[in-house]
């Protein structure tokens, strides 16, 4: 019998970003589930609970992990002075603000569904922010992240590990 990977810690920053990766596509995996469900079934209790799950998703351990990235690891990353990374945190960023705006598009949909004020999520929109949510985790998982576990030191990921662990109200006990 294999016991179960023991879920990252804030001692190991960047195994939690690719981790909560995994989560972002699991809530996108509930939002084509859900566009599926809505023809069929309308806005029944099922599709109220999966609406709210990505609502609370996005605007709280979302939003967390956004901030990981833009106010602790890039700067990190660009402090290197690292040529490529300096590049690759351009396109990263403007992916976020794309992201963002995809959400804001998106989320009062999910919002009216939460309050059965609607029955159907606009599939163009659901679309898109499934699939700029795709390709950025794909970049982030096959380059940025690597190449942060290559440039940044063990001080600076113990920086971001406690970063992160307060921004969830997470007190870590001194090593």
């Amino acid at each position: 019998m294999q016991l179960p990977t023991p879920a990252p810690s804030f001692d190991d920053p960047l195994a939690m970003l690719r981790a909560c990766h995994g989560r972002i596509q699991a809530q996108c995996a509930t939002l084509r589930k859900l566009q599926a469900h809505l023809p069929a079934h309308g806005c029944d209790t099922q599709a109220q609970q999966a609406a709210q799950a990505v609502l609370r998703y996005f605007d709280t351990a979302g939003q967390h992990h956004h901030e990981d990235e833009e106010h602790d690891l890039f700067p990190r990353l660009r402090a290197t002075g690292n040529a490529e990374a300096a590049a690759l945190l351009d396109r990263l960023l403007t992916e976020h603000e794309t992201m963002t705006a995809a959400w804001q598009g998106l989320r009062p949909q999910l919002l009216a569904l939460t309050e059965a004020r609607a029955a159907t999520l606009d599939a163009e929109i659901t679309e898109d922010f499934i699939a700029a949510y795709a390709s950025h985790i794909a970049t982030e998982n096959s380059t940025l992240l690597p190449l942060a576990a290559q440039l940044l030191s063990p001080a600076d990921l113990a920086a971001i590990g406690v970063n992160m662990a307060k921004r969830r109200g997470v007190t870590l006990s001194p090593s």
